[in-house]
């Protein structure tokens, strides 16, 4: 069993993967695309700011960020200090880890970007991502959103610094929130993706970091009780 709060970490994790399949249920990622484009496709597709600072720009803030944290399991700085050498390790590992999972996902994804989309000027049709084995004619890998997994990754980071830095856990979670929102907003203005990507993201990145912080709690806590027995005196026969 779950110890509490992981039991709440869980409850929310369910609720949030309701609220997700609801969207994907309610078709409504179309008549949001709709609302960025035309059938001459998306105008700020190619728009500087959303190119080269949202995309790229906050793309590699997000990797110096992460090497940041890796150089801080060595030498904390800050309120990293609060956490221990594993603690900083998980911090760290569990964002990387959170962006591998989308990234292999998408990676073998048969779903096409919106602005693939013949509505949109493309060659593809649409056809939802539950459509396992269906081809739209277009290119696919384009589900979850890649993107916005540069700041939705970091919301990994939350479950270690709800143990040991509850001060700062909460600014953490809502700077991964909003980070990923802007970053996966900006992609679906462009027609990079649909408002069903960008959720599942934030869901699949969320869920990776849970399951990592499980993980190494139940490893911490077995290593404990081996060396607890370990060190107690033996009964003789």
């Amino acid at each position: 069993m779950l110890r509490t709060p992981y039991s709440r970490f869980v409850g929310w994790t369910v609720l949030a993967l309701l609220c997700v399949l609801a969207w994907d249920a309610s078709g409504l990622d179309l008549p949001v695309a709709h609302l960025f484009a035309s059938p001459a496709g998306f105008a700020l597709r190619d728009n500087p700011f959303l190119v080269h600072v949202m995309h790229e720009g906050a793309k590699s803030l997000s990797w110096l960020v992460v090497i940041c944290l890796f150089v801080a399991i060595a030498k904390p700085v800050g309120f990293l200090r609060r956490l221990d050498l594993g603690d900083r390790a998980q911090l760290a590992l569990s964002i990387v880890a959170s962006v591998l999972v989308v990234t292999l996902i998408k990676h073998h994804s048969r779903t096409s970007c919106p602005w693939d989309l013949n509505a949109f000027g493309g060659v593809a049709h649409y056809v939802s991502h539950w459509s396992w084995g269906l081809l739209d004619g277009g290119p696919g890998r384009c589900f979850p959103a890649g993107h916005a997994s540069a700041g939705f990754a970091f919301l990994s980071g939350y479950f270690v610094l709800t143990r040991r830095a509850p001060s700062v856990a909460g600014w953490w979670l809502a700077g991964s929130v909003v980070a990923g929102l802007v970053l996966g907003l900006a992609q679906q203005v462009r027609g990079a993706h649909y408002t069903s990507h960008t959720l599942w993201t934030a869901w699949l990145c969320w869920t990776t970091g849970l399951l990592i912080e499980c993980v190494c709690q139940w490893w911490r806590s077995r290593a404990n009780q081996l060396a607890l027995d370990a060190s107690s005196p033996q009964t003789p026969l």
